[in-house]
């Protein structure tokens, strides 16, 4: 029994949610999302809400039936408010810029690093703050996981690419004699 896909998902004012087959479009007021929802779980939208039953009680649809109201409540709430993640830059010299769709990151290896931009993702470049925003919960994610993965923080001085809400445990130094 999933408790989040019995709950159903509520379509807010302004937004409209339509669907070929198992293609499903979600339209809002910053852009349009569309996702392949085929599988184990009816989805119907009745009124203002989007109802998710399984098609039978297998392990399957069981696991996907929560997945589908997820997903589904993510991409309506992406095009209401856009999903936005901040990368803070961390040490002497590292630093990143854009360059028209690519970012060039320094980090302190002997080359610099560039990363292309996914085509739904904002990039906004502050000084040692990175900010991405997109409608997609999904791309936003994993473009910040990336850009994060080229040089994790170190627990000693705190050098690398931290998320802005991450707290980093510290390790205490080498004591000298």
């Amino acid at each position: 029994m999933s408790r989040i896909g019995k709950k159903g998902v509520t379509i807010p004012e302004g937004t409209t949610v339509t669907h070929t087959d198992t293609v499903f479009t979600v339209k809002g007021p910053l852009g349009e999302l569309s996702r392949d929802f085929a599988g184990p779980v009816d989805i119907k939208i009745e009124g203002s809400t989007m109802v998710f039953t399984p098609k039978n009680n297998s392990k399957e649809a069981r696991a996907l039936w929560g997945t589908y109201a997820s997903h589904l409540v993510n991409m309506v709430a992406g095009v209401n408010t856009a999903f936005v993640k901040k990368l803070i830059i961390e040490g002497v010299g590292y630093k990143v810029e854009p360059q028209g769709n690519v970012l060039v990151f320094s980090l302190g290896f002997s080359h610099k690093v560039p990363m292309n931009i996914p085509a739904d993702v904002k990039v906004l470049v502050e000084k040692n703050v990175l900010t991405l925003s997109s409608i997609n919960k999904e791309s936003v994610g994993q473009f910040a996981a990336q850009i994060r993965a080229k040089k994790k923080p170190e627990p000693y001085k705190g050098k690398g690419i931290r998320y802005g809400t991450e707290v980093i445990r510290r390790k205490q130094g080498k004591k000298s004699a």
